[in-house]
């Protein structure tokens, strides 16, 4: 602690990293055990708070946060009287601050506390295997929906949880397949009018409610389920996949960008493109992407 005090003090003439570093040193001998258990408990519950933000769409105004954080450590190291006047204002309502906007996330904290359902807060991990069966199971379901014009609204998630649209819907938590997409989007479905979320290679949600989308560039023969996969690629990095109801047409929205009438083998391409990509994939991937998103949105 002493190092760092004295590395941040204004005063820099006298001061001696190694003299700062031997100190600390030997302060390390005076920590005990509960000081260990301490530090690991503090440090599981930011863990688990982490988590559950990853979860959320809270988890950008959490980097916002810790932005300003950096900001104003830089700011008082350099001795920027104004700027860290301002954000230390500012960090005095903080917390309460901190406590309105996170609100729901808390209250979901504290209720699977409650419930002793801690492991409810954890993230399935991607898995490539069972993406790649969920994109061949959409592909395939597409292609038949698309001959029979019935409506269909898939988000498959990326880095950015939907955890606030999920809540929409009803958790399904299922291995897809064709016939089972084909029989939640059947029109006389319960869950037929609304959007299934992919999480991790698995139907996880369906008849979720999505945002709309503001854009007045889109075409206007568009209907809400093109607007509302618009609106959910323009907030999240999701990849959403909409037949039209009307024409049976496939169409594709990823960050704001609406490409439609694609065939299922494009649809296909696209897919695999966005959702599985590492070293090797991405010249692939920028190629597939130039060649179909080329002409622009919404057209």
């Amino acid at each position: 602690m002493e190092f760092f005090q004295s590395f941040f003090s204004p005063n820099l003439q006298n001061f001696d990293p190694w003299t700062s570093v031997l100190n600390s040193w030997y302060a390390l001998k005076t920590v005990s055990i509960m000081d260990v258990v301490d530090i690991l408990i503090v440090s599981y519950i930011l863990y688990r708070l982490m988590k559950l933000l990853k979860d959320t769409s809270a988890a950008r105004l959490a980097k916002g946060i810790i932005w300003l954080l950096l900001i104003f450590v830089v700011a008082s190291f350099a001795q920027l009287t104004t700027i860290s006047f301002i954000l230390r204002s500012s960090l005095g309502i903080g917390v309460t601050a901190a406590i309105v906007i996170f609100q729901p996330e808390l209250r979901r904290l504290l209720e699977q506390l409650g419930k002793g359902n801690i492991s409810g807060l954890l993230v399935s991990a991607d898995d490539p295997d069972a993406t790649e069966a969920a994109i061949d199971a959409t592909v395939a379901a597409c292609a038949d929906m698309s001959k029979t014009k019935t409506g269909v609204l898939i988000v498959f998630e990326r880095k950015e949880r939907l955890g606030e649209i999920v809540a929409t819907g009803t958790v399904i938590d299922a291995v897809p397949s064709s016939e089972l997409l084909k029989n939640i989007f059947f029109k006389n479905s319960p869950l037929h009018d609304g959007a299934l979320i992919m999480r991790a290679g698995k139907i996880h949600a369906a008849g979720c409610v999505l945002p709309l989308s503001g854009s007045q560039t889109l075409s206007r023969d568009l209907g809400t389920r093109h607007r509302a996969a618009v609106g959910m690629s323009e907030s999240a990095d999701s990849v959403l996949v909409v037949v039209s109801e009307e024409t049976g047409a496939i169409s594709v929205a990823i960050g704001g960008m609406l490409k439609r009438h694609l065939s299922p083998d494009v649809l296909r391409k696209v897919l695999e493109a966005e959702l599985i990509t590492d070293n090797k994939t991405e010249k692939r991937r920028i190629s597939v992407l130039r060649s179909i998103w080329k002409g622009g949105a919404g057209k």
